[in-house]
């Protein structure tokens, strides 16, 4: 059995993740769909760059693949975030290492379009595939929703799946919310953060 790790933001999921998932669903048995998690005890920290929480992604997720994929929050990070870094020398990254691998049976590859992070997927033993970069990213998307939300005409919509449309309007006050605030993200060693539960 060979199962497909996707490690990723998705926030929100587009049509590139969608192809994404759909050419991993045709190289393994199982796909393993992880959508970041910055987590403060029990509270999501979420942020202009990671407004929709979890449970919104999953649903977004399976609106479009039901129950043919597996997603789980075992990529979380837990405050203070910054005892991850640096990377492969902190415990705690191993730790991360083992929550993503949690329940997996068999043979495993993981998959991204980074190079950079092919690279860190690789010094983590986790077997990167390493694929093109999609043109459409989620920044882009996000970016236009914020501009929608502030009374601008955007093409959002053609960039997300019908069900996921539906999903994001009923949960336009998050975009809304964010579009308004400056963004409380920081980038470390190509990694991005909460500001929030950094180093609390």
């Amino acid at each position: 059995m060979i199962t497909a790790l996707y490690l990723a933001h998705l926030n929100p999921v587009t049509k590139a993740h969608i192809e994404i998932i759909s050419d991993l669903k045709k190289e393994a048995d199982v796909v393993k769909v992880m959508p970041v998690v910055f987590k403060d005890g029990n509270k999501e920290v979420n942020s202009k760059s990671f407004p929709f929480n979890f449970k919104i992604r999953k649903k977004m997720l399976e609106s479009v693949f039901g129950n043919s994929i597996q997603v789980t929050d075992d990529y979380a990070f837990l405050a203070p975030f910054k005892k991850y870094l640096p990377p492969l020398v902190r415990r705690r990254s191993w730790k991360l290492r083992k929550q993503i691998l949690d329940g997996v049976k068999g043979d495993y590859f993981s998959y991204t379009g980074d190079k950079a992070e092919g690279y860190m997927l690789k010094m983590y033993r986790l077997k990167p595939k390493i694929g093109e970069r999609k043109s459409l990213s989620a920044s882009s998307v996000k970016e236009k929703l914020y501009d929608s939300a502030l009374g601008n005409k955007t093409s959002w919509k053609n960039d997300v799946p019908e069900s996921i449309i539906e999903i994001i309007e009923d949960e336009w006050d998050t975009v809304e919310k964010f579009a308004k605030i400056e963004d409380q993200t920081t980038r470390i060693v190509g990694m991005k953060f909460p500001k929030e539960g950094y180093s609390k």
